[in-house]
């Protein structure tokens, strides 16, 4: 079977591992951010060995290119910071819908980077997003202070998200796809560990279980198969896709938490995962 053919189930997989982050966090006996670090450190090794028998051995890259992962990696540990502290304080599905807002702050970013205003599948796209948004916010102000604070923190972590891709995009072709996430990993550990060590909350865990599988199931299998699947798919599949992450959190947070959904929550979450595929779909040709 051909490496294309393999793409849309290693998405599928990749994203439904995903969507058992949050959970997982939650069930980790240390401090959010502490999670954080172990879900990176964790990940290094199993990264580098993936990274080495994906391919033969290449040279470093070069200094300016080393340094735009670094990048990367701080990004993507303020992303888990601040994702980690809001699924303590959300539900599972505001966390998950909330930390794919980077979908939706990229093409911003683009149209501002351009000075061009956006089609009108972008434009309606944002617009859904921003609805659905509100409507969620709006629905986690009426539960709690504390669920407001924790979409917000969720929100800030997308943001930190679509820093960390916009920083990666700077160098992809010039690394490994493998080798790149291995070392945005490693960055994002370092620049995670001394908040996770000096931070309020428990650091080192009693019970590895939930660390470990984050680890692997989040960082390694989660985002190596969605780094693999992605340079195969359209943009469609992908968005489509990444729609079963909050729709498994929500399932999940509904069995295991009691987090049932109302009205307004569905129609939230439904105007956001119509802008996810909007945003992706291709740009019409125009003569």
């Amino acid at each position: 079977m051909t490496a294309a053919r393999l793409a849309f189930p290693a998405m599928l997989t990749g994203s439904a591992a995903l969507a058992f982050g949050p959970w997982l966090v939650r069930l980790a006996d240390v401090a959010p951010v502490a999670s954080a670090f172990w879900r990176l450190g964790l990940a290094i090794l199993p990264l580098a060995l993936l990274a080495r028998l994906a391919g033969p051995r290449r040279p470093l890259p070069a200094a300016a290119v080393l340094v735009a992962i670094a990048f990367a990696g701080v990004f993507f540990a303020a992303d888990l910071a601040l994702w980690h502290l809001g699924i303590a304080r959300t539900t599972l599905a505001n966390a998950t819908l909330m930390g794919n807002s980077a979908s939706f702050i990229l093409p911003a970013y683009g149209f501002v980077v351009a000075r061009a205003w956006p089609g009108r599948t972008a434009a309606l796209a944002l617009l859904c997003a921003a609805a659905g948004i509100g409507l969620l916010l709006g629905r986690s102000a009426d539960v709690s202070a504390t669920h407001l604070a924790g979409d917000l923190l969720c929100l800030g972590a997308g943001a930190f998200y679509a820093g960390y891709f916009i920083a990666v995009d700077r160098v992809r072709g010039s690394v490994a796809p493998l080798t790149l996430l291995m070392l945005a990993t490693l960055a994002g550990a370092v620049a995670t560990l001394p908040l996770a060590a000096l931070g309020p909350g428990a650091f080192w865990p009693h019970d590895w279980t939930p660390l470990v599988l984050l680890a692997l199931g989040s960082q390694v299998i989660g985002q190596g198969l969605i780094v693999f699947a992605v340079g195969y798919l359209p943009p469609l599949v992908v968005g489509l896709t990444l729609l079963i992450q909050p729709a498994i959190s929500a399932t999940i947070g509904s069995l295991r938490f009691g987090e049932a959904l109302t009205p307004v929550d569905l129609a939230g979450m439904a105007l956001v995962a119509a802008a996810l595929v909007l945003v992706r779909l291709p740009a019409r040709r125009t003569a």
